[in-house]
């Protein structure tokens, strides 16, 4: 009985290994999403520069989540041997590369705001410190439950701050860190001329809508695998996710009017929102919140860029940042059992949640980009910009010219 206890055993954490894997394989895949996602929406002399960032932010995020990030979220190190690491099937190796994956999202995210006009090393030295430091800090608060925050959030209001799969802890900080990153860097030279806005067209609407084909797919993982367990598995979020991406679709049709970037942008709008709640809500709940997110997306972006003249090329705060955040929010609304949802939410917690989240990206932001602008500049000379990021930084373009 014995041996037959100790081989289920063995069974389950390789299942559970595997399941994580796969989600962190997933996730990994989505910063090929990312990647296209610019590159068609940039211009043709910025697209090697928007596909270098997204990699050698990876990288080097990988790195400071290693060392520090994962430290300062969970206080947990790798420093033991290797055979130490490997027990248990080496699930908690695979959890890292599982977390790492969302925490490289944030300078994937930042990427697309300040594209065509930054500077590669000052932005990626602020990646660094962004992963290593100032998203697990919120991480760890939320999900590991470090300095009691959560606790004080369940005796105060009967639940704690829920966010299953990372509407305000990778999203909403992620696109609010982008804000402030945008605001530091300043438009694009040309961009305006006085209150007209000059269209710069995407360069490429087939990887425009490669890249978010890939985050869709992709988001599955994201959201699905989050539950780290095969026992957590639950289809309820599979289909979750689905609803709130096709009324992200919808909505960015419509109001959007044809445009292919809104509509390409719509199904991401709406699954940065249902991540939070995407494990207690009912399907149409999650189809309305989605919904909404497509909408909230079109109309920001349009407001961004022609009213309040914020130069965010991909439009990361109002997808990532606000759809973030109506997503926390929407958790306590859409997730309780009064609209259907499975309960155990609180508002009054996923609003003060939400808030913290924004305030620690941009108090963060500010100090990191303040920083490196004061010691290094973030931002191209004009004749560097003229030329394109590809021939300024990289010294070759996306294409040959023969």
């Amino acid at each position: 009985m014995e041996s037959v206890n100790s081989a289920v055993e063995t069974l389950v954490q390789s299942s559970n290994t595997l399941f994580i894997l796969m989600g962190a394989i997933m996730v990994f895949a989505m910063h090929a999403g990312f990647a296209f996602l610019e590159v068609g929406t940039v211009r043709h002399k910025n697209q090697v520069n928007a596909l270098v960032k997204i990699i050698t932010d990876f990288g080097f995020s990988a790195v400071a989540y290693f060392f520090v990030g994962y430290w300062i979220a969970y206080d947990v190190t790798f420093f033991a041997d290797a055979e130490t690491l490997a027990q248990g099937n080496g699930y908690e190796l695979v959890k890292f590369f599982f977390l790492m994956t969302f925490a490289a999202a944030i300078p994937a995210i930042v990427s697309g705001g300040i594209a065509e006009r930054a500077k590669f090393w000052p932005f990626l030295i602020a990646s660094t410190l962004i992963v290593a430091v100032v998203y697990p800090f919120f991480e760890g608060i939320i999900w590991n439950g470090n300095f009691g925050f959560q606790q004080w959030l369940e005796e105060s209001f009967g639940a704690g701050f829920h966010d299953f799969a990372g509407s305000v802890v990778v999203h909403g900080v992620g696109g609010w860190i982008g804000l402030v990153a945008v605001l530091l860097l300043g438009v694009r030279n040309g961009r305006y001329r006085g209150d007209r806005v000059i269209a710069f067209p995407p360069s490429n609407i087939p990887f425009l809508a490669l890249g978010a084909w890939i985050l869709s797919i992709g988001w599955f993982g994201f959201n699905v695998m989050s539950a780290q367990t095969m026992d957590g598995i639950s289809g309820l979020v599979a289909v979750n996710t689905l609803m709130a991406m096709v009324g992200g679709i919808i909505t960015a049709l419509i109001f959007g009017r044809n445009d292919p970037g809104f509509i390409h942008n719509g199904p991401l709008a709406g699954l940065v929102a249902v991540c939070a709640g995407s494990d207690v809500m009912h399907p149409i709940g999650a189809l309305f919140v989605g919904g909404v997110a497509g909408a909230i997306f079109v109309y920001l972006f349009t407001i961004a860029q022609n009213k309040l003249k914020i130069d965010d090329v991909l439009g990361v705060w109002p997808l990532h940042g606000v759809c973030g955040a109506w997503g926390g929010i929407a958790a306590g609304i859409f997730g309780s059992e009064a609209f259907g949802g499975l309960g155990g939410v609180s508002l009054m917690s996923q609003l003060i949640g939400t808030v913290a989240g924004i305030a620690v990206a941009v108090v963060g932001a500010l100090i990191v980009y303040g920083g490196v602008k004061a010691f290094m500049g973030l931002r191209l000379d004009d004749e560097q910009e003229y030329r394109g990021a590809d021939l300024s930084i990289h010294s070759i373009e996306a294409t040959s010219m023969d």
